[in-house]
């Protein structure tokens, strides 16, 4: 047996048993990192207002706390104004709900020449085998609810805690990762942590014009159709549509739809084919345009990386996924060199295949 094979068995071993060793505290730790990414697209997204604020003179750390104060604030005050409007709704749609049953069977009774009762349809659903499961179930899984309650609320203040500390510390990190690079290489990091906060910045402005072109657009199908609540329910479509990926437009229309219901069972109909009619638009028109146009990207790019971000970190990937993509492409813009296609600039758009196609020469003495 040659002597290097027992060194080199113990070599191949001890590298395998160190990739399962990472590849398992990876698995382990991916609920971390991914907090981390999240706060750290937070912390760009809120660092021009922190070094405004800290070029007047105020401590970088006071100027964050503020600035995330003003978040908290604003979003605490928008809960609690919709937490109070959501359960007056309920009350009066919980009083109202034996006539709206009444009005439904009625309806029922007339269009199809049935005979309905609403005390046998109560009876019926209150002695069923599917009520008294479902009663069962939800009992059992209320330690469930309650388990994921507490995790995201810790994983919210775990984010909120490293957005803190990228945000306020954010030169003093920058200058702990140029420290291990070279001259060379440190320009190219503070060159695409600038793009990085700009595009961030303005993936944010795109969002902000859209949830402020869809809170006006549904705010004036609610006020036409009369829907109680009509500002906050046009806040409440605009931001939630926006800034909640996947699931946020179902959240958004749910609400303004049941609301509606009590006013008029019609008027929930108009108000969730508005909905439909407007996500549709916003989907293919609006968003590529708009978010191709302040992020600077091509509405397809732009597509594509949010279905990329889903497939890989789900909500959190389909949020930062455009900035992200956009802060690579003006990075590697400034090192892809380009050149201009040939039969483009100067003979008004003929064949660009032309200057690259052979040319046939004839040499004296042949024919």
């Amino acid at each position: 047996m040659p002597r290097w094979l027992p060194r080199a068995v113990l070599l191949v071993l001890a590298l395998v048993a160190c990739f399962q060793l990472g590849s398992w505290a990876f698995h382990q730790l991916i609920g971390l990192l991914v907090n981390i990414l999240i706060a750290f697209f937070l912390a760009l997204a809120v660092e021009p207002a922190v070094a405004r604020m800290a070029a007047r003179g105020m401590r970088r750390g006071l100027a964050t706390f503020l600035v995330f104060l003003g978040v908290f604030v604003a979003g605490a005050g928008f809960l609690a104004l919709l937490g109070s409007m959501l359960a007056g709704q309920i009350v009066d749609m919980v009083e109202g709900f034996p006539h709206y049953l009444d009005t439904v069977i009625d309806w029922i009774n007339r269009t199809f020449h049935t005979e309905l009762s609403r005390l046998e349809i109560q009876d019926s659903l209150v002695h069923s085998d599917w009520l008294q499961k479902y009663v069962q179930n939800s009992a059992s899984g209320v330690l469930d609810v309650s388990a994921t309650v507490l995790g995201g609320l810790f994983r919210l203040l775990t984010v909120g805690l490293f957005s803190f500390y990228f945000a306020a510390d954010g030169p003093r990190l920058r200058r702990a990762l140029c420290s291990v690079l070279p001259p060379a290489k440190q320009s190219e990091v503070l060159r695409a942590w600038e793009i990085a906060v700009a595009k961030t910045g303005g993936y944010l402005y795109s969002r902000g014009l859209m949830a402020l072109v869809s809170g006006v657009a549904h705010y004036v199908v609610f006020a036409v159709l009369g829907v109680p609540y009509a500002p906050a329910l046009a806040v409440w479509v605009g931001l939630v549509s926006q800034f909640i990926p996947t699931i946020g437009t179902y959240l958004a229309g749910a609400l303004p739809t049941l609301i509606a219901f009590t006013v008029d069972p019609w008027y929930a109909v108009y108000v969730l084919g508005f909905v439909v009619v407007y996500q549709q638009f916003e989907n293919y028109v609006l968003q590529p345009k708009l978010t191709a146009r302040t992020v600077d990207i091509h509405p397809a790019v732009a597509f594509g990386s949010v279905i990329a971000g889903t497939a890989l970190l789900g909500a959190v990937g389909a949020l930062i996924a455009i900035p992200a993509v956009a802060t690579l492409q003006a990075f590697l813009g400034a090192y892809v060199k380009r050149y201009e296609v040939a039969g483009e600039a100067g003979d008004g758009g003929g064949d660009p295949t032309a200057a690259a196609r052979p040319r046939r020469v004839r040499l004296p003495g042949l024919r």
